[in-house]
C-alpha cells in the first residue's frame, strides 16, 4: 500500500513538472515570436573574447575612394527664378525606381521652365482604392513638407493647384504632354514652354522614369547638382518608413557584425524584355513569354517572341541567379554565417529560387523575418476592407429543368447524376494560377492587385533605405543599358554619393557568365584558379575600375546611377587620379572639384577622431583545390496614354 502511495506521489510530481516545463516553453515561444523575428540568425560563430574581426577586404572602407565626399551646394552664380511662367502638374506611372528618377527630372524641368511644380501624383497609390487616408499619393512614400522646404530656394512647389485652376483641370481645359525617355532640354524649351506660357498650366505624364536627358550640357551643370539635391536630400522617406528602416538596420547589426544587402533583380518584366524565359521551368516560362508577347504587341520589344536565353545570359543580359551569387560570395571569402539582407518587393519564382543561396548562407533574411506583422501593418496604415469574393454556389434549378435533364439522361439503367459544380474560392482566382489554366488572356488587375502594387512601393522604399545603409551591397541585375532606371542602379548611385568608400560590387555579368561556363560540371568544387579569377574580378568591380566601367554603361542613360563628378568633391590631399572621359569627351570620373576649406578641415578632424586600427583580414588565404571556397525592367506601358477625360486632380484637401 505504501509503495502504491509513493508511486502515485511520484507520478503527480512528474505531471506537475511536465506542465510547468510546458508553460515555460510556451511563455518563451510567445515572448520571442511577438517581438523581432520569425527566423533567428545563427550566432554559433561568435568569438568568445573581444570584438569580431572585420576584414577590410570584405567590408571596407575602400582607401582608393575615401577621398570622395558628397557636396551639392549650388554655386554663387545660381540665381533664383526670374519670373513665373505657370504651373506644372505631373502623373507618374511605374515602380519605386521610376518614381524616384521621375521626380528628380520633374524638379529640374520646373526650374528650367521657371514654373511652379505641383506635388507629383503617384498613380500606383491613387489607383489603389481604400488605402490609408493618412497618406495620399506623394506622401505615401515621402515627407511632403520636407520636400517643399528643402527645395524652397530652387523651385516653387505647392500642394495643389489653386481652386479655380483645379476646376478648369477637371473640365480638361489644360494641355498635357507625355515626354519620351531622356527628352532633351531643347524639347522642353521649344515644345513645352510655349504651351505653358499660353495656358498657364500644363500636365506631364511620365511613364518609366527618365523624362529628362541624363547628361546635360556643361552650361546646365547646376541642374545636375539640383537633381542630386532632390534625390539624396529632398526626397526623404516619410518618418514611419525611416523609423522602421532604422530598426531593421539596428537588428541586423545587433550581434556586432556587419551585413550585406542583396537585390536579386528577378522581375517578370525584366526577364521578358531581355528574353530570359528559358532560365526557368514549367509555368514560369509561360508567364514570362506571355508578358513578352504583350510587350511585342505594344512595340516595346522589337524582337521575336522566342529567343535563345542561353546566349542572352552569356551576353550578360539576364540577371544572375541566386545560386550564382552565393558561389561568388563564397569565392570572395564571406563565411557561411554572413548576414545577408534580401531587398526588393518581388523575386520572380518565389522562395524556390532562393533555396540554393539559403543553403550556402543560413542568415538570409528579409523584412518579414526582421519585423513583426504589426510593425508592417502599422507602416501600411488603416485601410478600408475590400469586398470579399465569397464562393458562388451554382444557381438552383427549377422542377421543370430537373425533369428535362432526367429525360435527356438516356436509357435505363441510368448513371448517377454528376456532382454539383464546386464553387471557386478567392485564393483560386487571384494571380496567374487563376487564369493561366482557363484562357490565354491575362485579366485586368483586380482591386486587391492595385492595393498590392501600392504596398510594393512601401516595401521597396523600406528595403532601399536598408540597402543604402548596408556595409556591402551586391546587385543581381543592374545597368542593362536600356535607358530605364532600375532599382539596384539607384541604390549603387546613392551609395556612391553618400558612402563611396563602402563596398559596392558592380559585377560584369558577361565576365561572370564566362566564369561559370568554365566550371559547369563542378561549380561547388571549383579549382583554385577559378576562385582567384572570380575574386579578382569582384574586388576590381568594387574599386575605381568598377566605378569607371559602371559609369560607361549607367551614366549615359541614368544620371542618378552615377552622380559623378558634379555631385561630389575631393579632399586636397587625395591621390592623383587620371580623369576618365566617355567617347564624347565628357568626364565620367576624376573631374571632381576640391572640397571647400571649411569642409576639408571638418573632414580632417572627423578622420583623426574616428581613426582606429583596422582588424587584420583573417580570410586572405584561399582554400585548397579540393575544398569548397569560402535591367532594368522595361516599363509596362499599358498606362502610357491615359485618356484625358479621366484626368482629375488628386485633391490635397480631400
Amino acid at each position: 500500500m505504501l509503495l502504491k502511495s509513493k508511486f502515485k506521489l511520484a507520478t503527480a510530481i512528474g505531471i506537475m513538472l511536465s506542465m510547468l516545463s510546458l508553460l515555460v516553453h510556451l511563455f518563451l515561444a510567445n515572448y520571442s515570436a511577438g517581438g523581432l523575428t520569425k527566423g533567428s540568425m545563427h550566432m554559433d560563430d561568435v568569438l568568445p573574447f573581444g570584438p569580431r574581426p572585420r576584414p577590410q577586404r570584405l567590408w571596407g572602407p575602400l582607401r582608393k575612394l575615401d577621398h570622395l565626399h558628397p557636396f551639392v551646394n549650388p554655386s554663387k552664380s545660381y540665381a533664383a527664378p526670374s519670373k513665373h511662367n505657370g504651373f506644372i502638374y505631373a502623373k507618374i506611372y511605374g515602380g519605386f525606381e521610376k518614381i524616384q528618377s521621375s521626380i528628380c527630372d520633374l524638379v529640374a524641368v520646373a526650374r528650367l521652365l521657371n514654373a511652379t511644380l505641383v506635388i507629383p501624383e503617384i498613380q500606383a497609390t491613387t489607383r489603389a482604392k481604400g488605402i490609408s487616408p493618412k497618406f495620399k499619393s506623394f506622401s505615401y512614400l515621402y515627407d511632403e513638407d520636407h520636400f517643399i522646404d528643402a527645395l524652397s530656394n530652387d523651385v516653387a512647389i505647392v500642394h495643389g493647384l489653386p481652386k479655380d485652376l483645379r476646376e478648369a483641370r477637371k473640365k480638361i481645359k489644360f494641355p498635357t504632354v507625355s515626354p519620351r525617355n531622356s527628352a532633351t532640354p531643347e524639347y522642353y524649351i521649344t515644345q513645352v514652354l510655349p504651351r505653358l506660357v499660353k495656358s498657364k498650366v500644363i500636365g506631364v505624364i511620365v511613364n518609366g522614369g527618365n523624362c529628362l536627358q541624363s547628361i546635360l550640357p556643361a552650361t546646365l551643370e547646376e541642374f545636375q547638382r539640383l537633381r542630386c539635391r532632390v534625390a539624396f536630400h529632398a526626397l526623404r522617406l516619410r518618418p514611419q518608413i525611416q523609423a522602421l528602416g532604422s530598426q531593421i538596420v539596428g537588428r541586423l547589426r545587433a550581434s556586432g557584425r556587419p551585413y550585406l544587402a542583396y537585390h536579386p533583380g528577378l522581375l517578370r518584366d525584366t526577364l521578358a524584355f531581355h528574353g530570359c524565359a528559358e532560365l526557368f521551368q514549367d509555368i514560369h516560362t509561360e508567364l514570362i513569354q506571355h508578358r513578352r508577347s504583350q510587350m511585342i504587341k505594344r512595340g516595346t520589344v522589337k524582337e521575336q517572341l522566342t529567343v535563345d536565353s542561353v546566349s542572352r545570359k552569356t551576353a550578360g543580359l539576364c540577371p544572375l541567379m541566386p545560386e550564382e551569387v552565393g558561389l561568388l560570395l563564397q569565392a570572395l571569402g564571406y563565411p557561411p554565417t554572413t548576414i545577408i539582407f534580401l531587398a526588393g518587393s518581388e523575386t520572380f519564382g518565389g522562395q524556390r529560387m532562393l533555396i540554393p543561396l539559403r543553403a550556402m548562407f543560413a542568415n538570409l533574411v528579409d523584412r518579414t523575418s526582421l519585423c513583426s506583422q504589426k510593425e508592417l501593418s502599422d507602416l501600411v496604415g488603416p485601410e478600408d476592407p475590400l469586398a470579399l469574393d465569397l464562393p458562388q454556389l451554382p444557381p438552383p434549378k427549377s422542377e421543370k429543368q430537373l425533369i428535362e435533364e432526367w429525360k435527356r439522361a438516356g436509357p435505363r439503367p441510368r448513371p448517377l447524376p454528376p456532382p454539383p459544380s464546386r464553387p471557386f474560392y478567392a485564393h483560386e482566382k487571384e494571380g496567374w494560377y487563376g487564369w493561366i489554366g482557363e484562357n490565354d488572356t491575362e485579366p485586368d488587375a483586380s482591386p486587391i492587385e492595385f492595393r498590392r502594387q501600392a504596398h510594393r512601393l512601401l516595401w521597396d522604399a523600406l528595403d532601399y533605405f536598408v540597402s543604402v545603409e548596408a556595409d556591402a551591397f551586391f546587385p543581381g541585375f543592374h545597368s542593362d543599358g536600356s535607358g530605364w532606371p532600375d532599382y539596384s542602379s539607384l541604390i549603387m548611385g546613392h551609395r556612391l554619393y553618400q558612402k563611396p568608400f563602402g563596398i559596392t560590387y558592380r559585377p560584369d555579368r558577361k565576365i561572370v557568365a564566362a566564369l561559370f561556363e568554365n566550371v559547369t560540371d563542378h561549380r561547388y568544387h571549383p579549382p583554385r584558379n577559378w576562385t582567384i579569377a572570380a575574386r579578382e574580378h569582384l574586388n576590381r568591380s568594387a574599386g575605381v575600375e568598377g566605378v569607371v566601367s559602371s559609369a560607361m554603361l549607367s551614366r549615359p542613360v541614368s544620371f542618378l546611377s552615377h552622380p559623378l563628378p558634379e555631385c561630389s568633391c575631393r579632399t586636397p590631399k587625395s591621390p592623383a587620379i587620371q580623369p576618365v572621359k566617355d567617347s564624347n569627351g565628357r568626364l565620367l570620373f576624376g573631374g571632381e572639384k576640391e572640397c571647400p576649406d571649411w569642409m576639408a578641415r571638418s573632414l580632417a578632424m572627423a578622420s583623426a577622431k574616428n581613426s582606429e586600427p583596422q582588424n587584420e583580414d583573417y580570410e586572405d588565404e584561399l582554400p585548397e583545390d579540393d575544398s569548397s571556397p569560402g535591367m532594368q525592367q522595361e516599363s509596362d506601358r499599358s498606362d502610357a496614354n491615359k485618356s484625358s477625360e479621366q484626368d482629375e486632380e488628386m485633391d490635397p484637401d480631400d
